[in-house]
Order: structure tokens, then C-alpha cells, then sequence
């Protein structure tokens, strides 16, 4: 792993504690340009994740509340008179920052909701006709509550499609909440967050990660693997062409930190959870199971075989494992 990926980790969990998988999750999303849902509980540190990372990758950041009253011009800009000059001017939104905060997303209307749309998918905004960019690189982290929480309604799925991944940070262990404890006593840990690097060396981290070799049998398999929902009884609506492509880049993400300079299928299978759990739509006896959306990833997982061989960027290297 590069060192510098190695100290941006290290940094952040000094602040999350305990949390090292969702960490490496999140800055594999990071290197792959994608954008991060994380859907869990209040207090259990998704802001502060957020704040952290900013911090520890040298990011511009903005933060907007979701509540009910948030109008789309408070996310992309509007343009108003202004006195002084006898013109319209634009005034910037939330998203024009490297990295905005959407806290509790699922709070506030769906109209407010679609304007993070084209950003998401595109990187810009159009307002009264006139496009612009945001600044590079861009991210949005979402945090949702669970969907039945006072106040809170189901992301539409052409937006939670957008999301990378999604993760739930989960409450931490009795050992974790102590030493979390034990660490706030007397300061907080996120004032003492570093630095680790800036957005030039994040933007060349993010073209080596993309750089990583896949083989044409990893293709078919990441394939094959959107195939299979899509024909699965339990699931209404299967993985779409862009949850295939976020697979693909988190599966490259994944070999980079873990050292390889190619891909191979226990990288696909290490995210492949996070990339699909949000996108599928399972019918209504699918629902009813505890953890009905891992349980059928697994199954979905089981009908698909594995490459035998990656030959083709391996060399005579042979032997990739057979799922049993």
C-alpha cells in the first residue's frame, strides 16, 4: 500500500476509532471518485468521519442540514439583483466545495433531493440556463437515518444509484466506546487531525488507482454478477450498468491499497456488499428475512463461478481459488 495512503488511515481512526474496514471503505470510495452514503443511527460519528477526512486530505468542505425548508437554490446557487452593480449575480450553493457534507438526506423533499443529480452524475451545475463546473475533485457523503425515523422518507433509486457505496458505521464495541471516552475526556481528537496530504497528490493517487490492470475474466465476472440480480427471484430491481462500472472502480481501488497492481475476485468480493446492498430492490418476502439484502448478495455471489485463471496479466502466475 502506498505510504501515504498507509497515514491518511492511520489519522482518521485516531478520530473513529475502531472503525478501520469502514475507514479503508471510505478512501477506496475517495480513490475512485464516488460518492459515499452512510445510513445508520444518529451519534454514531458519520459527521465526524466526514469532518476528519477533510481535514486529513486537504479538502474545501461545506455542510448542509437536510430539513423539510431547504430549497434547491440553497444546494446549486441562485442568481439575485444586486444593488451595487445593477446586475444579476450568482451566488454559490453547497456543492461548489470539494467535498459537501448532505447530513440527513433523506429528510428533507425530493425536489431539494434532485438537485444534487446532475452534480452527482456530471460534476456540474446548471442554474437559469448557465452551466458550471464544481471544483476537482468533488465528493458528496451523504448521512441518512434509518427510513421509518421520524421525518424521513426513501431516497429515489435514480439517485441512491449515484452513491458509490453505502456503508453503516455501526455502534462501536465496549472496548471502542471506552477508549472513545477515555479520548474526549479532556479535548476533542478533531482538533488535532493532520494533514496528510493535498488535493494534487490525491488527484495523482486517484489516476495510479485508476491505472490498475483488470482482466477481461474479471469483467465477466463483475458481469455476470450484475446478470445474476437481475434474474434473481428474490430481487425486483437488479444492479444497473452504473453499479457495474462502481464495482469495477472499488475492485480497483481495493487491489491498489491492498498492494497489487491488478485485479482479481477477492477484491470484487470485499466490496461488492457496500456497492450493492443500496441498489437492489427486493421483493417483499425478500424483506421479511434479517438481512435479506446480504443474504441474497451472498446467493447471488454463490451462483456466479470465479475465474480460474488470470493468466492474461499474471504471466505463468496461476491459480485463483474456486468459491466452494
Amino acid at each position: 500500500m502506498n505510504d501515504k495512503a498507509k497515514l491518511v488511515m492511520k489519522e482518521i481512526n485516531k478520530v473513529i476509532i475502531g472503525k478501520e474496514k469502514i475507514v479503508k471503505k471510505i478512501f477506496m470510495a475517495i480513490l475512485s471518485g464516488g460518492h459515499v452514503l452512510l445510513s445508520d443511527v444518529p451519534g454514531v460519528g458519520k459527521t465526524t468521519m466526514t469532518l476528519a477526512l477533510s481535514k486529513v486530505l486537504g479538502l474545501s468542505f461545506k455542510r448542509i442540514q437536510f430539513t423539510p425548508d431547504v430549497m434547491p437554490s440553497d444546494v446549486v446557487g441562485f442568481y439575485y439583483y444586486s444593488k451595487q452593480t445593477g446586475k444579476f449575480e450568482y451566488r454559490e450553493g453547497a456543492v461548489m466545495t470539494n467535498l459537501v457534507l448532505a447530513d440527513e438526506i433523506n429528510r428533507t423533499s425530493s425536489r431539494t433531493q434532485s438537485a444534487l443529480l446532475e452534480v452527482m452524475e456530471e460534476k456540474q451545475v446548471t442554474v437559469d440556463g448557465v452551466t458550471r463546473p464544481v471544483p476537482e475533485p468533488f465528493f458528496v457523503f451523504a448521512t441518512q437515518n434509518p427510513v421509518g425515523s421520524t421525518g424521513t422518507q426513501a431516497l429515489p433509486e435514480s439517485q441512491i444509484d449515484r452513491f458509490m457505496i453505502m456503508l453503516s458505521m455501526g455502534y462501536p464495541s465496549v472496548e471502542d466506546e471506552i477508549s472513545l471516552l477515555l479520548a474526549r475526556g479532556h479535548e476533542e481528537p478533531l482538533d488535532h487531525v493532520k494533514k496528510i496530504m493535498d488535493m494534487e497528490e490525491l488527484i495523482l493517487m486517484q489516476k495510479e488507482a485508476a491505472a490498475i490492470k483488470v482482466s477481461p475474466l474479471i469483467y465477466q465476472y463483475i458481469a455476470l454478477l450484475a446478470q445474476a440480480t437481475r434474474n434473481h427471484e428474490m430481487i425486483r430491481l437488479g444492479i444497473s450498468p452504473r453499479g457495474s462500472l462502481a464495482l469495477c472502480k472499488m475492485a480497483k481501488a481495493c487491489a491498489y491499497l491492498n498492494g497489487r497492481d491488478f485485479v482479481i475476485p477477492e477484491d470484487v468480493e470485499e466490496v461488492i456488499y457496500d456497492v450493492y446492498r443500496h441498489r437492489l430492490v427486493l421483493h417483499a418476502r425478500a424483506k421479511l428475512v434479517e438481512d435479506g439484502a446480504e443474504q441474497v448478495i451472498k446467493d447471488v455471489c454463490d451462483r456466479v463461478r470465479v475465474p480460474d485463471s488470470l493468466s492474461d496479466i499474471q504471466g505463468d502466475r496461476a491459480g485463483v481459488r474456486r468459491r466452494r
